[in-house]
């Protein structure tokens, strides 16, 4: 019997790794992406995620990247792993998805699987892409082609919990897809999988996961906000209170990124369509999107003049990672743009950057340059030495650090959220 070729489509932090460990199983694996760049570097074993260990790096130079469809037609299992960002307007921004679908549409053939693992609402997957698949294939669902839905749980940054450490949900649109479907992730997940009843329920799984976590940050910066007012430092607060054993210890910053600022509105979204009102999860939203502004007036407040230095410590979504979609600094040196501003962070590609945002990002840090305030954004593991020995030298004589992470000790000159 043939062996099965899958093809991933979408090569980003969730592709990459995942094509990475089919292929290490011994699959015949395959990496579909469009953007020629990106696909010139991987075949040059270049990762720009950073989400490939270094020992894996030589992989890269043995896979079969191409972003030619006719490279892909003899395809039998797809997997679709493309960003699911949302518009403007805080509704769901499925382009990618579409794509993606209509992509392997045109090569889907009989007894083809495909399964999707970008982050959507409960229903999309059978709603709007399985439709798609139809249109474009000329197949029927469930009869000729099937469908199956295994959210990713990648955590940018974070080297202990990779794809095969973390227990992987799965499900399929009939009992013999799910099945087979949760018999591939096994095969390559150590933690074991989860098979969820069906597609709608996995979904459901995924979306809730990141909205948990975003309620939770939301009701710590509310705290912080409020321990603001209160003169009371919000770290020793959360140390306290997490001496309890079911007290949970999350902390308040910034909350960006495709993950957590993302994903409740698509919840929020399917919500409405059946007429109901998300309260809770609409406020969580609401409450962190207002911290870059609560941290910005705070920062004015202690300023002295109006033109001031400020160096911002980080610009990535989060600590150790380079990807800075949807990054809440970017509204916080917009509530200071009054002011001059240095952007220094070791681990973003700064061309890359420059491509969407115009301010000023540093190299490295002038020793010798003086900064009125310098806000510690991003709690990356790099800035750890600098925070010790160098920050103090480049304050002015009234200069303050803000830091949001509650990196440095507490002196005079620092400012906590």
């Amino acid at each position: 019997m043939r062996q099965n070729r899958i093809t991933i489509v979408g090569l980003g932090y969730t592709g990459l790794p995942l094509l990475i460990e089919f292929y290490k199983k011994k699959y015949l694996v395959s990496g579909f992406d469009k953007d020629f760049e990106k696909i010139k570097r991987l075949k040059l074993g270049i990762d720009y995620t950073k989400e490939v260990n270094k020992k894996d790096l030589s992989i890269l130079k043995k896979i079969n990247f191409v972003d030619n469809i006719n490279d892909i037609i003899s395809t039998d299992i797809f997997i679709i792993a493309v960003p699911t960002p949302v518009l403007k307007n805080n509704k769901p921004d499925l382009k990618y998805l579409i794509d993606a679908t209509k992509t392997v549409s045109k090569v889907l053939k009989p007894h083809n699987i495909v399964i999707y693992e970008s982050t959507v609402y409960p229903g999309c997957t059978e709603e709007i892409c399985v439709p798609i698949l139809e249109k474009y294939s000329k197949l029927k669902y469930n009869k000729d082609f099937f469908c199956g839905y295994s959210p990713e749980r990648i955590n940018p940054g974070d080297k202990k919990r990779g794809i095969t450490n973390v227990v992987k949900v799965t499900s399929g649109s009939n009992i013999l897809s799910s099945k087979k479907i949760d018999n591939l992730y096994k095969s390559i997940v150590k933690a074991g999988t989860h098979l969820a009843p069906n597609i709608k329920t996995a979904e459901a799984a995924k979306v809730i996961e990141n909205i948990q976590r975003d309620i939770n940050i939301a009701f710590i910066n509310e705290l912080a906000m409020l321990f603001g007012k209160l003169k009371i430092n919000t770290s020793d607060v959360l140390k306290a209170a997490n001496t309890k054993w079911n007290f949970h210890n999350y902390k308040p910053g910034l909350v960006g990124g495709h993950c957590i600022s993302v994903d409740p509105y698509y919840l929020t979204y399917k919500a409405k369509q059946v007429n109901f009102n998300p309260r809770i999860i609409l406020s969580g939203r609401k409450i962190n999107n207002s911290v870059s502004k609560y941290i910005s007036e705070s920062i004015k407040k202690k300023l002295t003049k109006k033109n001031n230095n400020i160096l911002v410590l980080g610009f990535a979504f989060k600590e150790n990672c380079p990807d800075f979609r949807n990054t809440k600094v970017v509204d916080l040196v917009n509530y200071l743009k009054n002011n001059t501003i240095d952007i220094y962070d070791p681990i973003i590609n700064i061309s890359e950057v420059k491509k969407y945002h115009k301010f000023k990002f540093l190299k490295k840090i002038d020793k010798n340059k003086k900064y009125d305030a310098i806000i510690v954004a991003v709690s990356h593991d790099s800035f750890k030495n600098y925070l010790i020995t160098r920050i103090n030298k480049n304050l002015n004589k009234n200069g303050f650090i803000y830091d949001i992470k509650s990196l440095i000790k507490k002196n005079k000159r620092s400012i906590s959220l």
